[in-house]
């Protein structure tokens, strides 16, 4: 079926330019679309200090850039989460690609903030797509293991996250910097459009008959299933404490470690950026112990949220680096935790749109606190911003923490 007829919610027809992949192939090509839309959205992680400099941003104006492409992931989220579950996961997948490419090009000769935020705003909007599409792909592609589900789901989204700042810091030393850091990422993204775009599609789960078809795809409520409120809830927050802890890691945290660390090659800074996110992403697939790795978790971060801001206030960089390594490992274990009992509480009809929920609650956090902070920053000074902002975010990992343990309790 072509990806024109998954559009119109038609049936499906036959097709010559067209190939059926194994199961592990199609896994492949589902993971490799999410880490790739992941990894443009996070290039320009180690170029904000030049991006500052060039475009005379400010701490504000870089939270703003940086904010832009969450806040347009969390519309989006809310308004076309559903959508694949309709129009089917590929072509939920390829306007995702499609949307990511524009808003890469935009983002690579970009001269103002204006331009700088509508980039960023088509790659959230991407992203936004490809997140429920992804993640309930790969919960068809392995029914009868969950678990590996959420894990590959995950995996993706931490990896692309960590891997995106370190391969920015490198291609920027490439001639032409900024824009051919971005050249090669729309590249990129072309070429996963290959075997995307012709692969024989499964049908869509929830294809609406003629007539009701625009009614399917307009926006709704975000619901909450009545039968996993409190494990969402849970999974939200820790989401959202993660993602405010990253959202600085990959906004504010590359300039500020630049200046207190004396750092000044782009692709260290990037790498000391992705260095939490690539802990987590690694901790999700090869640490294990069940439900008591959440309040574990939330420990690990409550402590090294603090620990880190102290560290870069003393200059000591081998203890900021052991810090994000601590942000990274409880957050991977914590949330990875949180996001399996979530999703496993519900049907698999309620799967795309509940993991768009977690991940709106989740985006938040890198958007209102990262914003508040550059504010902050603006207004009281740098050191003083960030160590009230790690405190905040220690007593909310600890908080979350307890409410774990007691639930815990609670079913026992």
């Amino acid at each position: 079926m072509s990806v024109i007829s998954e559009l119109r919610m038609q049936p499906m027809q036959h097709r010559t330019l067209s190939w059926n992949p194994g199961l592990t192939t199609r896994l492949v090509i589902t993971v490799a679309v999410s880490f790739l839309l992941l990894v443009g959205a996070n290039l320009a992680t180690p170029l904000y200090p030049a991006l500052q400099a060039e475009l005379h941003l400010g701490a504000m104006g870089t939270t703003i850039a940086f904010a832009s492409y969450v806040c347009s992931l969390m519309l989006f989220l809310s308004t076309v989460g559903h959508w694949s579950d309709h129009i089917g996961r590929r072509a939920a997948l390829v306007i995702a690609v499609l949307v990511s490419l524009i808003g890469t090009l935009v983002f690579a000769s970009a001269s103002n903030l204006v331009e700088l935020c509508l980039g960023r705003g088509l790659q959230g909007t991407g992203v936004a797509l490809a997140t429920g599409a992804s993640a309930a792909a790969l919960r068809e592609l392995l029914p009868s293991k969950p678990e590996w589900a959420s894990r590959f789901t995950l995996l993706a989204s931490s990896g692309g996250v960590a891997f995106g700042p370190v391969l920015g810091g490198l291609l920027a030393n490439l001639p032409g910097g900024r824009t051919t850091v971005f050249l090669i990422q729309a590249i990129l993204l072309l070429l996963i459009m290959v075997p995307l775009g012709t692969l024989q599609a499964r049908p869509a789960i929830a294809m609406a008959e003629r007539g009701k078809r625009g009614k399917a795809l307009a926006p709704r409520r975000l619901g909450i299933p009545s039968t996993a409120r409190s494990q969402f809830w849970l999974a939200a927050l820790v989401g959202f404490l993660s993602f405010a802890v990253f959202g600085f890691v990959l906004s504010l945290a590359p300039g500020y470690f630049a200046q207190v660390f004396g750092l000044e090659s782009k692709w260290i800074i990037g790498l000391i950026a992705g260095l939490p996110l690539g802990v987590s992403a690694l901790s999700q697939v090869v640490v294990r112990g069940g439900a008591k790795l959440l309040p574990v978790g939330l420990g690990l971060m409550a402590v090294s949220t603090v620990l880190l801001a102290f560290a870069a206030e003393h200059h000591l960089l081998v203890l900021a680096l052991l810090a994000l390594g601590m942000v990274g490992l409880g957050q991977g274990m914590s949330f990875r935790t949180a996001f399996a009992k979530a999703v496993d509480s519900v049907s698999d009809r309620q799967h795309a749109q509940t993991v768009s929920t977690i991940y709106l609650v989740t985006y938040l956090g890198s958007a209102v606190p990262v914003i508040a902070l550059g504010w902050a920053v603006g207004v009281f000074g740098q050191e003083i911003s960030i160590l009230v902002f790690a405190i905040c975010c220690s007593v909310l990992a600890a908080v979350l923490g307890l409410w774990a343990i007691i639930g815990q309790r609670t079913k026992a």
